[in-house]
């Protein structure tokens, strides 16, 4: 950690970067090393040969063609994977200043990047980081290590943005630039924004893309406290609203509810894996039932 502290980060910062680096490497040597191998690297996807079926084989890997071939029972083999790039990208646009439970989205964010990013490194991948918000913020290329790791932390906690809005088409793309090969990439936000049907398509069939989708329990309900204002925080603008009324609840929570199945809708569309996280529960119980998820899903894959 001393080369941290030797930036001169203010000392609030540093003991919250510490106390994420505390919390990460339990979480991962004690839970999420074994699911990440298991989920992004377990089966491999590089076919090597057709072998004669032996005691003990997987009979999902039985080539049925083959087998019929030849008389008797034959199974795919796969090597290993190779080691994978991981991409976070994170959204730090000004809507992730928000929550009104336990933790602000963005600082709920900057956990789970750490968490994956340490999970990449234990598995001696490499891990690399785009922030943005209407504008490419920082790049970090994929490396190993823990000074890579280190460095990671403090970004995804210390960083302050200069853009506001929300560009994720923009992001995609850039990842796309700075990207020759296939990677397995975060695409960490809230997701208020449009028009994402052509970026995500298009990004998905180069890199296995993960939508994390945070939350927070006020994105879904408003609470009856009379006249209140509201704020845009990307957009800079602000209105009132009698939360006193329960048709204006009512139709708050309507237009939330659409939100959330049109934003299900687009990723189940492109088959596209997405984790919802909300700010009031553990993140580590979501990630946990997606790696689930998509374990069941991979085995059941021919």
């Amino acid at each position: 950690m001393k080369d941290i502290k030797e930036t001169k980060i203010p000392d609030e910062i540093f003991k919250q970067i510490r106390r994420v680096q505390i919390t990460t490497s339990r979480l991962v040597t004690e839970v999420f090393a074994g699911e990440y191998k298991s989920v992004f690297k377990g089966r491999g996807l590089e076919f090597e040969e057709v072998r004669e079926y032996q005691i003990g084989d997987d009979l999902r890997m039985i080539d049925w063609n083959v087998t019929a071939r030849a008389g008797k029972p034959y199974v795919k083999r796969y090597i290993e994977e190779r080691e994978l790039t991981v991409m976070l990208i994170l959204d730090m646009s000004r809507s992730g200043w928000f929550g009104s439970v336990n933790k602000l989205k963005k600082d709920m964010a900057a956990e789970i990047c750490a968490l994956l990013a340490a999970s990449a490194i234990w598995n001696h991948d490499k891990v690399g980081l785009i922030i943005f918000t209407d504008r490419i913020e920082k790049f970090i290329p994929p490396r190993k290590g823990l000074r890579h790791i280190l460095r990671m932390i403090r970004e995804v906690l210390y960083y302050r943005p200069e853009g506001t809005g929300t560009d994720i088409p923009l992001s995609l793309e850039y990842l796309n630039k700075v990207t020759n090969r296939r990677t397995t990439s975060f695409l960490i936000s809230d997701f208020y924004a449009g028009n994402l049907k052509k970026p995500l398509s298009v990004t998905c069939r180069r890199h296995d893309l993960v939508a994390v989708n945070i939350t927070d329990p006020r994105d879904r309900k408003m609470p009856d406290v009379g006249l209140v204002r509201l704020d845009d925080a990307e957009k800079e603008t602000s209105y009132l609203i009698d939360t006193s009324k329960r048709a204006a609840r009512e139709e708050y929570s309507e237009y939330s509810l659409e939100k959330t199945k049109e934003k299900r809708e687009l990723f189940y569309s492109l088959n596209m894996d997405f984790v919802e996280i909300d700010t009031s529960e553990s993140y580590v119980e979501a990630l946990m039932l997606f790696f689930k998820k998509r374990r069941q899903r991979r085995m059941r894959l021919p």
